[in-house]
């Protein structure tokens, strides 16, 4: 991952600048794509997922402070919440329409690239699926510093909590984690 160097730590800019907004984009959209990817297994909603981070981006950027965390942390964090608005609008429209809808249509390339991506990262899927027994704040700190490569005082920032707390449910949510992922894989799906 890219190290922003101290006149990149500002980015309050992206929002209103559409130069900004474009360093910041190809520096992190990689990333962001392979997040999205690990949480959800629909190409059209990743696609849709990743251009929502960044339009999400571009509304709370005045609000990053770099003394609370790295840009990449910060980053996730906002993905994370968006993705988590999402599943919150898509069980919403599941109760009052009975299916899902509004897809924005992707090329054949697009579909491609997104599947290829998805397949990529269905090996984190069993992961996830173990991560299922743990509260959902120890699972997304767990996903955070194990999936996403955060050090773990980015990924307690990322979720509001101090890093020494953040250590403590990070140790106990590894030996559960272990313990769920030696039984057999049938025992999972």
């Amino acid at each position: 991952m890219h190290d922003p160097s101290p006149a990149e730590d500002d980015i309050s800019d992206i929002g209103v600048d559409p130069a900004a907004l474009e360093v910041f984009y190809r520096r992190h959209v990689e990333a962001v794509g392979r997040f999205v990817a690990r949480r959800v297994d629909d190409p059209h909603l990743a696609a849709d997922l990743t251009a929502d981070v960044f339009l999400a981006v571009i509304e709370s950027a005045a609000g990053y402070r770099p003394d609370r965390g790295s840009q990449i942390g910060w980053l996730f964090g906002v993905a994370r919440n968006v993705i988590a608005d999402e599943r919150r609008r898509a069980a919403q429209r599941l109760r009052v329409t009975g299916r899902m809808a509004g897809r924005r249509d992707l090329d054949a390339d697009d579909i491609a690239r997104i599947e290829e991506r998805i397949d990529a990262e269905s090996a984190a899927r069993r992961t996830y699926r173990a991560l299922r027994e743990l509260p959902e704040d120890t699972r997304a700190l767990v996903e955070l510093v194990a999936v996403d490569g955060l050090a773990v005082a980015e990924a307690a920032t990322a979720l509001g909590m101090s890093p020494v707390a953040a250590r403590v449910r990070l140790h106990r949510a590894r030996r559960t984690v272990r313990a769920v992922l030696a039984r057999p894989a049938t025992i999972l799906a």
